[in-house]
Formats: structure tokens, sequence, C-alpha cells
């Protein structure tokens, strides 16, 4: 069970395909994760509504598993060449990953690609 602050999308399903089985946002009531925690402990599932309707909503990630690493290691401005050393990549392949996840998410460009995929809980 996972109780977060982080109630995105992305993290929400990628904590479903682990086997989480309840999935709450910190904001819930004591009463409400207490009734929840039952729930998940005779073997039910429950997640959050507000959550489960944004996710899918969201669809899933429109980013390779390559993408999405190289575009995480692209938050906060970090130029390419010290993103291609972070991913073992070079230069040139750096530049068409961004390039193909910015066009995929539909962005203006990197830090804006980069802060709708954290804002999703892709990256």
């Amino acid at each position: 069970m996972i109780v977060t602050s982080h109630g995105r999308p992305g993290y929400l399903k990628r904590a479903l395909a682990s086997g989480v089985r309840g999935f709450l946002p910190k904001t819930t009531s004591a009463a409400t994760l207490a009734q929840v925690v039952r729930i998940v402990h005779s073997g039910g599932r429950h997640v959050d509504p507000e959550l489960a309707a944004e996710a899918i909503a969201a669809g899933d990630s429109p980013l390779t598993p390559r993408e999405a690493d190289v575009l995480e290691a692209a938050v906060g401005g970090a130029p390419v060449e010290d993103i291609a050393r972070r991913v073992d990549l070079s230069p040139g392949t750096v530049r068409n990953y961004l390039s193909s996840a910015v066009t995929k998410i539909g962005a203006a460009n990197r830090h804006e690609a980069a802060a709708t995929a954290r804002r999703m809980g892709w990256i």
C-alpha cells in the first residue's frame, strides 16, 4: 500500500503494475486510511477515485524507457554533453532522444517536455 504526496498518473500506473494493492494521497483522512488498510489487508484493492480518474484520462506515457531516462537527466537544464555522460550515450544520440520526446509530448522544447513528463509522473 502506498500513501503519497506524488499522486501523479504515471506513478499510480507503475505502482499498480508492481503489485501495489492500495494507493492514496497523503491528504486522505485517518478514517479513510484505516478503512483502506482493512480492505487491503483482507485481500481487496483500493485506489483513490480522483487519482484513478486522472490516470485514465492521462493515458499511458508516450515515451520509450530510454527517452524517459534521457529526459529525466535533462531536468534542471543540463547541457547535452552532461546528459550524454550521465546516460552513457553520444551527444548526437541524446539530441535525437530529446527531439523525439519533445515531439511525442507536444512541447516547445526539452525543458517544457521534462516539466510535463514530471507532472504526469512519466519520469
